[in-house]
């Protein structure tokens, strides 16, 4: 028996035998001198296959699991994207060989995806390291290897990419176990997803585990119990009885709303950032959609995507989870989160400069644009609209203003539509600061916590060096929100959170204590979260 430990990123735990999945060698070297028009040829030709291998996976998963499916209709529009394109042609254009281009090209995107502060955008890492992976595996001529194996295992590999997975019956998977990797993986969001536990960054410990055998996984811990012996697989069985106890006992909160014993009601919420994800608001039986991240729609397209395309979109969600009130916030990039078609200049402090609402105030007609595909969506459902990023309220104003002039001008075309509540981000102190004035102009407020709290304390949740310092209970930050709170109230405006420490219950009296309205989580800790609720005075 043998004890390793890594990071812990989903907290459930498993007992299964050990699936090592084999990674191939896609190490390239730099090689000088190339001829651009050859290389060019190879990488087109190796495009070409990709694209038609990510259609058959399309196809395949879809059949199964059409969620999952839309990761690989994300790496085709990736292989297609003129930045990345573009970047691979122009390190080809040097005489460099086309395998170095193109990993030197995925390297790139792939640190910029891991860098932004939002899992979600993480994860975009994996899935650029993916299709970079599949292109260099084409080059070299290395054809994918067929994976058949019966029963649960738990599945083990150096890092575990979107197409890895997939290869396998979700089933099957007890669990997962990564040498690098992070909390935001997309292993780490799948595992969590599907309530798996997950251990990455083991390092090198990792080449410790042995390619057969038994292994024993505590995703709240990050232990990795090699061969365990019998009273560890005691132990370990206790754990996944009251596992199972515990999510029988989440399924009794279905259909119940979350009031505590003392007869406060709060919406149990869900955040979400694209279409597919509307299916897990009704199977986790979220109250509504707190955070629909429209964002997206603009960081998965190759282009400003065009008002029919947006409302498309909006209205699908809209559909799919009506009667659910959906607040949907408006175009949200800069900072950590870029799209190279906006053209934005390099900052040196990101965070506090050009994004969100000041960018779309700035640029009128993209942020009408958006407001018009919100404004003909709404006839479709339930929606409210909530802005980022505001700090005066001067800006409130222009928002209400141009809201009123896309209104007026889809009135005189005859377009339907639905009452929509406003509201916005409280996410900076000077927002707080102002709530008293800023609740008399809008509907309702929305705390995202993590800015609040990052803006608060001065720290950079992304700097692991300070990372200790980032604490959303931290004294300051819970004033701030109670302040805001209180404002909003009194204006008789409700107000949500739907930063990640809306699912920690240790805030959670806290927020009954202050009267929050509506607590907004991830899809899969809903039911969770009802029954702590309920179970509160």
């Amino acid at each position: 028996m043998k004890t390793l430990r890594g990071i812990g990123a989903s907290d459930h735990v498993a007992v299964e035998r050990i699936y090592f999945l084999e990674k191939v060698n896609l190490d390239v070297k730099e090689i000088n001198g190339c001829n651009p028009s050859e290389e060019l040829v190879k990488y087109k030709n190796a495009n070409n296959i990709a694209l038609h291998e990510l259609k058959d996976l399309f196809i395949k998963t879809s059949e199964v699991d059409l969620e999952t499916a839309q990761v690989f209709d994300i790496h085709q529009m990736m292989l297609e994207d003129l930045d990345y394109v573009e970047g691979v042609e122009s390190i080809i254009e040097k005489g460099k060989n086309v395998e170095f281009a193109v990993k030197t090209t995925g390297d790139k995107f792939q640190t910029l995806f891991a860098t932004m502060d939002d899992e979600l955008l993480n994860a975009r890492a994996y899935d650029v390291k993916d299709i970079t992976s599949r292109l260099i595996r084409i080059l070299k001529g290395i054809k994918e290897e067929e994976v058949s194996i019966n029963g649960r295992f738990i599945l083990i590999s150096e890092d575990l990419l979107p197409s890895d997975i997939v290869r396998f019956d979700h089933k099957q998977i007890a669990g997962f176990v990564t040498k690098y990797g992070s909390k935001t993986s997309h292993a780490a969001i799948l595992a969590r997803t599907l309530n798996l536990p997950i251990v990455v960054n083991l390092k090198d410990r990792f080449d410790e585990i042995p390619h057969l055998g038994m292994m024993a996984l505590n995703g709240l811990t990050g232990e990795v119990v090699i061969n365990p012996n019998q009273y560890i697989l005691d132990i370990y069985a206790k754990k996944l009885q009251e596992e199972k106890e515990l999510q029988v006992e989440f399924e009794k909160y279905r259909n119940k709303s979350a009031i505590t014993k003392s007869g406060h009601h709060v919406l149990v919420a869900a955040n979400i950032g694209s279409l597919s994800d509307a299916d897990l608001v009704i199977e986790n039986d979220a109250d509504a959609v707190g955070l629909f991240r429209s964002e997206f729609v603009y960081l998965e397209s190759k282009e400003y995507p065009s008002e029919e395309k947006q409302f498309s979109i909006y209205k699908q969600v809209l559909q799919k989870c009506s009667p659910r009130n959906v607040v949907i916030r408006t175009l949200d990039i800069g900072a950590d989160k870029t799209c190279d078609y906006f053209h934005l200049d390099k900052e040196e402090n990101p965070a506090l400069g050009y994004r969100a609402i000041r960018i779309c105030l700035k640029e009128p007609e993209l942020f009408k644009t958006q407001l018009r595909a919100l404004y003909r969506a709404s006839y479709y459902g339930n929606l409210s609209i909530m802005f980022p990023m505001i700090t005066h309220t001067e800006q409130v104003a222009m928002i209400l203003e141009i809201i009123e002039e896309v209104k007026s001008q889809l009135i005189l075309e005859g377009v339907p539509m639905n009452p929509v509540e406003i509201g916005i981000m409280i996410e900076t102190p000077a927002a707080v600061m102002i709530s008293d004035k800023l609740a008399g102009m809008v509907d309702f407020f929305s705390i995202g916590t993590n800015d609040l709290t990052q803006y608060t304390l001065a720290v950079d949740r992304m700097n692991s060096k300070i990372e200790d310092l980032f604490d959303s209970g931290h004294e300051s930050v819970l004033r701030m929100i109670a302040l805001a709170t209180k404002n909003a109230h009194e204006k008789n405006i409700w107000v949500g959170i739907c930063g990640e420490s809306a699912s920690d219950l240790a805030l959670l009296p806290f927020y009954l204590d202050i009267h929050i309205d509506e607590l907004s989580v991830s899809p899969g800790k809903v039911l969770k979260l009802k029954k702590a609720i309920i179970e509160s005075h």
